[in-house]
């Protein structure tokens, strides 16, 4: 398994998943390379999760010649992904090659750029838009975002999200993180489980991941 515990998060250490997020930190990717990168990445992150994080059941079936034992993953129709606009709409596109079967929500969160970072480096969220799936007490909930910075933007997405549900088991995703972001999802959700590919040293004054990989959201869709 090449999910390893961090003093902050969970870790996805697999050799493709860190040589991918090297390909996305350089300046010198270019949009597609790092949209298709963000693809890649959410499918290796995918299937770590099967690997690592979900239960598999023993199952016989019948094959041309006998009959043979084998497993199945068992939750793997339980699964919701919800795709926090708009970075990470390719990074879910990845996710969605491992979870095929899984309901699909949609959330926009955005950080109050002008307003800045507040003395306790937090940012105003708005949340303009969301269309969620019915999310039962079996499901197991992934929120994707390649970004996990301050926390703000994530903070504001699982209030909305678990409001009135109570799903068995809620991942955070990420590519990059800071261990600000970290401590604060920790310390206001204790029980989601956070996973990432990196954690990073620091956020600079105005709230960005170093060294990061920039923002995500422009890359992907060359806006600035």
């Amino acid at each position: 398994m090449t999910i390893e515990d961090h003093e902050r998060a969970k870790v996805v250490s697999h050799a493709l998943a860190r040589d991918t997020l090297t390909r996305l930190r350089d300046v010198e990717t270019e949009q597609v390379a790092f949209r298709k990168g963000l693809v890649k990445l959410g499918r290796i992150c995918g299937y770590e999760i099967v690997d690592g994080l979900l239960e598999s059941e023993p199952v016989t079936v019948e094959t041309p010649l006998t009959t043979t034992e084998g497993e199945r993953v068992g939750e793997m129709d339980d699964v919701v992904i919800v795709n926090v606009l708009r970075a990470a709409t390719p990074f879910v596109e990845g996710l969605l090659k491992a979870f095929p079967r899984a309901k699909q929500g949609v959330i926009s969160a955005g950080r109050d750029e002008e307003g800045g970072m507040d003395s306790e480096g937090r940012f105003n969220i708005s949340i303009e838009y969301k269309k969620l799936p019915e999310i039962h007490d079996e499901d197991t909930l992934i929120l994707a975002d390649p970004m996990l910075a301050t926390g703000s933007t994530m903070c504001a997405v699982l209030e909305e999200v678990l409001d009135g549900v109570d799903p068995e088991r809620v991942i955070v995703l990420s590519a990059v993180s800071a261990p600000e972001g970290l401590d604060r999802l920790r310390e206001e959700f204790p029980d989601v489980e956070l996973l990432t590919v990196a954690v990073d040293d620091h956020l600079d004054d105005d709230g960005y991941i170093v060294p990061g990989l920039g923002d995500a959201g422009d890359r992907a869709f060359r806006t600035t």
